[in-house]
């Protein structure tokens, strides 16, 4: 009995996830609230309190869920050689990873001020730290650690500037990827050759 009603819960959390994305998207995270999110869905707020208490919850469950690609890619990093070709891999997936959250990347960043202390601007925060470490070398000269790390928020950057930029979503993903893995090749280029002296 229990198998068939299984699929149900599933879907039914999958809905609520969908529908509060749309929602927070719509009119901001602090300015939706879960009897919106009930209406939205046609159930009652207590068919939404069985699987959610709070907003937070859910937004937490969409992080968990669509972030779990980036928790494997860290680990995946962590137990290869620190190379150029690892931390062009590590970008390669990570662009999967991150067009694969996109919505919720999105939301984060038009919803930073209300986002930036819950359990899910921490998770990010923590990850994206971890990324950072992941992609500079600590003993390489400041360029170097500064392309490293911008080679990552140019994707950041990139995925948010080019939502008002025409083209296919494709052609535009490869774009930043490309330029992502030129900043990570100059990194890696400047620790080879050291220092550069200004003047």
């Amino acid at each position: 009995m229990a198998t068939p009603r299984q699929p149900r819960r599933t879907d039914t959390r999958r809905r609520i996830q969908d529908v509060a994305l749309d929602l927070f998207a719509e009119q901001g995270y602090e300015k939706t609230s879960l009897r919106e999110i009930a209406e939205r869905l046609d159930v009652t707020k207590a068919a939404l309190y069985y699987h959610f208490k709070t907003k937070e919850e859910i937004l937490t469950s969409v992080a968990e869920d669509l972030g779990r690609p980036i928790d494997e890619l860290i680990a995946w990093a962590d137990t290869q050689p620190r190379t150029l070709a690892t931390r062009q891999e590590l970008l390669r997936r990570y662009s999967d990873a991150l067009w694969g959250s996109a919505r919720l990347f999105r939301l984060v960043q038009e919803n930073q001020a209300a986002v930036r202390d819950l359990t899910v601007g921490r998770t990010i925060k923590l990850r994206t730290a971890a990324l950072f470490d992941l992609l500079k070398e600590p003993d390489a000269p400041m360029p170097a650690q500064v392309r490293a790390i911008t080679a990552l928020s140019a994707m950041h950057a990139g995925m948010f500037a080019m939502q008002s930029i025409e083209g296919d979503p494709e052609e535009k993903r490869a774009a930043i990827l490309e330029v992502a893995l030129d900043l990570l090749a100059q990194a890696d280029a400047s620790m080879l050759s050291g220092p550069v002296k200004a003047g």
